[in-house]
């Protein structure tokens, strides 16, 4: 951790600044990205502009752009920023995605029934996760992660089990992403225990949490893969102690392979 920690910032040194024809554009997009992580809370402008380390001038010029074109909405009760219509609206021109989703929720939703804990289907965004489904009805206050939510992959069971299936240098380059991103929302305070997390997924071939990030929360996941064999998503189940103790561990690992199988066939069959 201590080497990740220290070489974020040589690796946020070395990057390559955007062209000036296409600042705007990707302060733009880095926005849209940013305002995606609040889907019902939203962002005050303040806010933003921080986290996306922009000028507030900048930052409404922009916003006041994405409005005009529903890719963003301003919430006139508290004046938050929040995902407009355009986004879903766009995402409806990718076809066999789409029903990849509607096949895979009730795929999902019986997982979760059988096993009797929380089951979230994350897709991969770039060095990110995005959760597309959540299903069950267990109730858990460590868990706030919902449909449309948006973390770092090394965050979550499901985002580990992506990275385990990455080659190394690719799998170091999100890390040292992830670790600069949870620095600057979050601190070091769960760096360590993020950590923990993955070493533990290594020692055991898929994403395992034993509540390290979260105390009485115990997650797993499983690598879902498209045509090309890439981890495209992870099938990610949530519960607590008394559910998922470690005696069950392998049991749990037979389930959630033969759950992730399912969703790869209907991947196959939609040429994703």
């Amino acid at each position: 951790m201590t080497n990740i920690v220290a070489e974020h910032e040589l690796a946020a040194a070395a990057a390559l600044a955007p062209r000036a024809g296409t600042q705007s554009l990707s302060r733009g997009l880095q926005l849209l990205r940013m305002v995606a992580t609040r889907p019902k809370v939203g962002w005050r402008l303040s806010d933003l502009a921080v986290a996306c380390k922009q000028e507030k001038a900048t930052v409404h010029r922009i916003l006041a752009r994405l409005v005009d074109e529903r890719l963003v909405v301003q919430r006139p009760s508290d004046r938050h920023y929040l995902p407009g219509p355009l986004m879903f609206e766009l995402g409806l021109a990718l076809t066999e995605h789409t029903e990849f989703q509607r096949r895979a929720e009730p795929l999902v939703t019986a997982f979760a029934r059988r096993m009797g804990g929380i089951c979230l289907l994350q897709f991969r965004s770039g060095n990110e996760y995005v959760c597309s489904v959540r299903a069950g009805t267990l109730t858990l206050t460590g868990l706030m992660v919902y449909e449309g939510t948006r973390r770092p992959l090394f965050t979550s069971a499901g985002g580990v089990a992506i990275l385990q299936t990455l080659p190394p240098d690719e799998a170091r380059r999100i890390l040292l992403d992830n670790v600069a991103s949870e620095i600057a929302r979050q601190g070091t305070t769960r760096l360590a225990a993020l950590q923990k997390m993955r070493e533990r997924s290594d020692e055991h071939g898929f994403g395992v949490n034993f509540g390290d990030v979260v105390h009485g929360s115990y997650a797993f996941g499983m690598p879902v893969r498209n045509t090309a064999g890439e981890a495209f998503a992870a099938l990610c189940l949530v519960g607590t102690p008394e559910l998922y103790g470690e005696h069950r561990l392998e049991e749990i690992r037979r389930e959630m392979e033969a759950a992730a199988a399912s969703l790869e066939a209907e991947a196959r069959s939609l040429h994703i």
